[in-house]
């Protein structure tokens, strides 16, 4: 097993952050609020905590792909296919059982499914840059 490459796992945390932030708060910011229904966007102490809690998370992600990525030593090639396939077989499929139990629109599950495949190809990009 070769070492985690930490400087890819926090840029690449970094990187799902920021797709995150563009997909949400450029691109789909009315079609999403209006699917889920937010009406007051967070202000104040509640932003700094879903912020923290959202880069925690994707920090949880990032860092269980790189060590995939340290015990398999993967192509470039294959660390995009690993970071895709992880989203799309993984990721995605989750919230989509949790969408279909909690009747969510199709709508929502391919904008939140669109920005983990998104996110995930990013990680993937900054693993293959920093390789």
């Amino acid at each position: 097993m070769g070492p985690v490459n930490w400087l890819a796992v926090v840029l690449g945390t970094v990187a799902f952050f920021a797709v995150g932030a563009v997909w949400y708060g450029v691109l789909f910011t009315a079609r999403w609020q209006r699917e889920v229904g937010v009406k007051n966007p967070p202000q104040g102490a509640m932003v700094v905590r879903v912020v923290a809690l959202t880069l925690l998370c994707e920090f949880l992600v990032v860092s269980t792909l790189a060590h995939l990525f340290a015990r398999t030593q993967p192509p470039p090639h294959v660390v995009m296919m690993m970071a895709m396939g992880f989203a799309l077989t993984v990721m995605a499929p989750a919230v989509g059982i949790n969408y279909l139990h909690q009747r969510k629109s199709l709508t929502l599950f391919l904008i939140d499914a669109g920005h983990l495949a998104v996110g995930m190809a990013a990680v993937g990009a900054v693993f293959i840059l920093l390789s």
